[in-house]
């Protein structure tokens, strides 16, 4: 039974994984919080449901006030005050906030989502950003009181997500001032409302697909104070909803490039890659959530005569599963180190940074895979208490679903990674990464098989990708499980 008893708490299960956790002492405070306040709140929350628009004010006057539940802004000024973004800035490092998005995901996955776009503003923003902007925009997303401001990734149309070079319709114009004039609709904007947003548009004769493509930053006012963007209407999702998501009208909207225009298509990927590392957090800390409910119902839930723990087929799949928890955290981990130590390259990017982007993709499709089939084991574990909503495990399952979609389907990651695979050669990067932990002829086999999946004819060869992206996932978590056990 000990074995299982870090599936109760966050924190215990970083530090079963890890050698050391920066501010141990912050993460203890929030998960405290949360166990006696948040929990309650998050659950009222969802129950709640999406928050509501109000386009106008009582003048009749555009506004696009998004209204949320009283206790809404309790949660989420949380983790902005704690430094979910400024601590990356300050410390030059990624893992403060990362670890604060594992620590408060196991409570509420769905606040993360501003949090991980805010991310994904404020660093393309310090990287790239002018000075002038910097100094205008920066200091307010990384405020730490409640005045922080929020931010915003706006990439996906209606045509969908998977191919931004066909998707993407959203013009920019160079307009008179020193920026540009933004106009299109953005169909899957989360975190509407957001006071700054990055925001994929193709210049005015650019080059068609995403060579075409660049990146933009759009503040939610003009300088003269009107609204910069208008929203057109608030989506109802199955879960993250707390999380405004909407459908965006940019009209001349005023934006800033960032970076040059030539190279969008890379920062856009970069913001994008970001997210997939914080998606990845996510599905694990919400596997484990899943499985510490299902713990606690198997204690107290009594059939044939004992707990149901204590039947040898549940506890042999508690067992199982808290490998494959250890397994898909050790590969989402692997996956932040890494963007650790590349996360400040420019194109044209190092051999290291193509080892992460497929271990990003990895990492990306075996969690949220996880993370699904460990939320539908709960709900099963709870029998038919598991669909009703008051018992709150079938939550965890309407959240896997959306963690599955967000930034790239599975088919996405498969596609992609196998993309870094064929022109960097990544998984023999990636082999050499494994090198101290796996065994050599393991190691020569796989790689001759990828070699064998690449020579094949395009349709074949990603016909049959899939089985051997996920035979890549498999042996990558379960071996690196070896290296954060402690």
């Amino acid at each position: 039974m000990a074995s299982f008893d870090l599936l109760r708490s966050p924190v215990s299960f970083l530090q079963s994984r890890l050698p050391q956790i920066l501010h141990l002492d912050v993460l203890e405070t929030e998960q405290q919080w949360w166990k006696t306040e948040g929990v309650s709140i998050s659950g009222a929350i969802d129950r709640a449901g999406t928050p509501w628009l109000r386009a106008f004010d009582k003048s009749g006057k555009r506004t696009d006030e998004i209204l949320y539940p009283r206790e809404y802004q309790t949660i989420l000024r949380r983790g902005y005050r704690c430094g979910v973004v400024w601590r990356a800035m300050e410390e030059n490092s990624l893992v403060p906030a990362y670890q604060l998005i594992y620590a408060i995901s196991f409570y509420d996955p769905g606040v993360c989502c501003p949090y991980t776009v805010t991310l994904g503003t404020a660093l393309p923003l310090a990287k790239y950003g002018a000075a002038e902007l910097q100094a205008r925009f920066l200091p307010q997303l990384l405020r730490k009181d409640d005045s922080a401001w929020q931010g915003a990734t706006w990439m996906t149309e209606v045509e969908g997500g998977s191919d931004l070079g066909a998707g993407v319709k959203t013009v920019a114009r160079p307009a008179n001032t020193d920026g540009w004039s933004l106009t299109g609709d953005k169909y899957f904007a989360s975190n509407a409302g957001a006071e700054l947003a990055v925001v994929a548009a193709r210049p005015e004769r650019a080059a068609p697909g995403v060579r075409g493509l660049a990146l933009f930053l759009v503040p939610r006012f003009r300088k003269n104070g009107g609204l910069n963007y208008f929203i057109r209407r608030l989506k109802d999702k199955i879960a993250t909803r707390s999380v405004p998501t909407g459908e965006v009208e940019l009209r001349d909207s005023e934006g800033y490039l960032l970076g040059s225009a030539d190279l969008g298509i890379y920062l856009i990927l970069e913001v994008l890659n970001l997210s997939r590392v914080a998606n990845s957090m996510v599905s694990v800390a919400l596997a484990q959530r899943a499985m510490a409910d299902s713990l606690a119902y198997a204690e107290c839930r009594a059939a044939f005569g004992k707990r149901i723990l204590d039947h040898p087929l549940l506890r042999r799949q508690f067992e199982v599963r808290l490998k494959g928890l250890q397994s898909s955290f050790a590969l989402a981990w692997e996956a932040l180190q890494l963007l650790n130590e590349v996360w400040m390259e420019r194109p044209p990017y190092s051999e290291r940074y193509h080892l992460f982007r497929l271990m990003a993709h990895l990492a990306k499709y075996w969690t949220a895979e996880f993370a699904a089939d460990t939320a539908k084991w709960a709900m099963e574990v709870h029998g038919g208490l598991g669909v009703l909503a008051e018992y709150g495990v079938e939550r965890w399952f309407r959240e896997a679903m959306i963690l599955a979609i967000w930034e790239g389907t599975a088919h996405r990651q498969i596609l992609d990674g196998l993309e870094v695979m064929e022109r960097k050669q990544a998984h023999k990067m990636l082999f050499q990464h494994l090198g101290d932990i796996v065994p050599a002829k393991e190691l020569q086999e796989m790689e001759s098989e990828f070699d064998q999946l690449l020579k094949l004819p395009a349709d074949e060869k990603e016909a049959r990708s899939e089985a051997f992206f996920r035979q890549l996932a498999v042996l990558t978590s379960d071996r690196l499980a070896l290296k954060y056990q402690r």
